[in-house]
């Protein structure tokens, strides 16, 4: 059973575009229906991470909008970040599952109980991930996760009631 998911940022939860300003000011733009997909993912009892290799208030932001449980920024070995978290969620890989887009994600998605890559990801992740989802990074990518999860696992039932009962 999975337990937790852990998000990559950018190419993942954003486009991957980092637009700055003239005064110098980071812009990010987040999905709302992949917000709302953890919202609900959390909402049935599991945890969220974002591990990323940038530092950014945006998304120091965007996770505690969400209720993100683990954030790790600046990762420059992402796969001792998750083990980390791992570690103090009690957790086995195997109840782990992963969403990352580039080269620097690819021993965390090959260590994590299933992977998950946007449809635009690095070719070079073809052959560690589980899944090649439809969407691409920004695009509803971890929306296509989650509820792909939410299948898996049995929890649509439990997903849905909420909003259709």
């Amino acid at each position: 059973m999975i337990e937790l998911i852990v998000l990559d940022v950018d190419g993942c939860m954003t486009n991957g575009k980092i637009i700055y300003t003239n005064s110098g000011d980071e812009i990010k733009s987040f999905n709302v229906k992949d917000g709302f997909a953890i919202k609900a993912w959390m909402r049935l009892g599991k945890k969220v991470a974002i591990i990323t290799g940038r530092n950014s208030e945006i998304v120091e932001r965007r996770a505690k909008e969400l209720g993100v449980h683990y954030l790790y920024q600046g990762s420059s070995n992402k796969l001792e970040a998750l083990d980390e978290i791992r570690k103090k969620s009690h957790l086995e890989f195997s109840q782990i599952a992963v969403i990352g887009d580039d080269l620097n994600d690819y021993k965390m998605l090959k260590n994590a109980g299933i992977s998950f890559i946007p449809k635009d990801a690095s070719p070079y992740l073809h052959q560690v991930a589980d899944v090649i989802l439809s969407k691409k990074g920004g695009d509803g990518a971890v929306r296509e996760m989650i509820e792909y999860l939410i299948k898996k696992e049995g929890l649509e039932a439990e997903f849905l009631k909420e909003w259709i009962e």
